[in-house]
This record gives structure tokens, sequence and C-alpha cells, in this order.
């Protein structure tokens, strides 16, 4: 059911299950589920107001339709401040600042935006029909919203200006290959997959989810000894916390836990 929390969203829509502790943030302007200016400053708002809902601890990134996202609103580039146009890249990177684990779910186009917005979550879920391409350069640009800088991280400089400067397409099985997808599954079992990731991730201690992602995100552009020692500063805090002592006993008990994220 969508939240009535978040009306008047511009092609898109939130849903709240709080019995799963999960939220869904859905793309819905068919059949391309193109994404406008004004939308990228709602999805930051919407990313920053599920970070704080302790109802939720996994959110869920998706849209309807065959295709993802085409990618923006050229146009609306056009027409957007230079003042806008220079935020736009801190509005996609919500779904990473945001600290609560998010997944994409993609299908079919994920495109400009719609491939920098993915690239921004911590787990890329593929349908075998989906595609990520960065086009900009067809239209005399780059892109402007983290695209080329996160791929760079995964897959390397290489592979980044063959699909930068290029423009190519990336289908999902090398998008597997290249590190890009976390998994890949038939285009009828994306929901079924999502929902298993969703239900795997709630299991686990929020707080000590919240610490992993970010210290990885963090430790990115770290050299391997001031990682080794932020990941110690962190053992040591969730050491003393209500969910490592909850997992401990439900260790030696032989019973699931019931962590509760302090």
């Amino acid at each position: 059911m969508t939240d009535p929390r978040f009306n008047d969203l511009d092609g898109f829509r939130v849903e709240v299950d709080a019995e799963r502790f999960r939220a869904d943030v859905i793309l819905d302007r068919a059949p391309l589920n193109v994404i406008s200016m004004p939308q990228r400053d709602q999805l930051r708002k919407v990313f920053e107001a599920l970070d704080e809902d302790s109802a939720v601890r996994v959110i869920v990134l998706r849209a309807v339709g065959e295709h993802f996202s085409s990618g923006g609103n050229i146009k609306g580039f056009m027409e957007a401040s230079p003042e806008h146009v220079s935020k736009l890249a801190w509005n996609v990177a919500a779904p990473a600042r945001c600290g609560k684990p998010v997944i994409a779910a993609n299908r079919g186009y994920a495109f400009g935006v719609g491939f920098e917005i993915s690239l921004a979550c911590d787990f890329r879920i593929v349908s075998e029909t989906c595609q990520y391409a960065l086009p900009e350069q067809k239209l005399g640009q780059i892109p402007g919203s983290g695209g080329s800088a996160r791929l760079q991280k995964i897959v390397g400089i290489t592979r980044t200006k063959d699909i930068v400067m290029r423009s190519r397409r990336i289908g999902a099985n090398q998008a597997l290959d290249w590190g890009i997808a976390t998994e890949m599954v038939p285009d009828d079992q994306l929901e079924a997959a999502t929902d298993a990731l969703v239900a795997e991730l709630v299991g686990f201690s929020p707080l000590a989810q919240r610490t992993a992602k970010k210290l990885l995100n963090d430790t990115e552009d770290a050299s391997l000894s001031i990682a080794i020692e932020l990941e110690g500063h962190c053992y040591s805090r969730l050491r003393s916390s209500d969910d490592f002592a909850e997992g401990v006993d439900a260790f030696h008990s032989k019973r699931p836990p019931n962590f509760r994220g302090s």
C-alpha cells in the first residue's frame, strides 16, 4: 500500500511494509520511467526520510513495467539552472548515504541516471533483460550524477572508458561478469529474488548492517592499513552492543537471534 506520508511525488511512489521491515521506492512513469529534474530532489528526500524510519530496515528501488528507467528528462537539463544541475550527484547519491541496505531491482533499460542511481545502491539484482548504459556522449555530455566515478571503482578505468566514451550498452550477463550486478535471474523471477534478499538482510542486526555499510563506503579509497584500523574500531564498538550479545546468546542457545538494532 502506498505510504500516505509521501504524497504528490513526481513519477514515483513509496510503499512501506512494516511487518517485513521493508520500504519500496517505485519508479512509476510508464513506459520508460523517465526521471525528471524535480523527481531527483524528491528521491533524495524520500531516502532521507526512510533512513530515519525505525519501521524500515531494508529499502528496495524498483520500477513498474518492462524498463527500470531510460534515464533523465533531457529537456529538463536545458531548463535547469547551473546551481540546480550542480546538485544532481548529491541527490542521486542518496541511496549510498542511507545507512540501511538498499537494493536496486533492474530490468530492461537502466540508462543514464537510471544506471547512476542503481550504482549508488548496495545490491543490484538484474533480470536477464537488463541493459545498463551511460549514453551521455551521444548528447555531447558526460555522466553528471556520479556514474563514471562509481563505475570506475567497480570495473576499472579500461572498462569504464569502454562504457562511457562509446556510450556502450552492457547486458545482464556482462554486468554480472564484470561485477556490476550482484545477481542475475530470469525476468519472471526478479521480484522473488528481491524478496529473498530482503528477507535475508532483515535477519541480520540493523546496527551491524549500518556499521558494515558505512565502513565499506568510508574505506573504499583508504589505504589497507587505515581500512584495517577503522575496521577494528567499528568491531570494538559493536562488541558492546545489545545485538552482539543477543547474537552470541542465540548462537550458543541454537536459536534464531532477535536483533533490535541497539
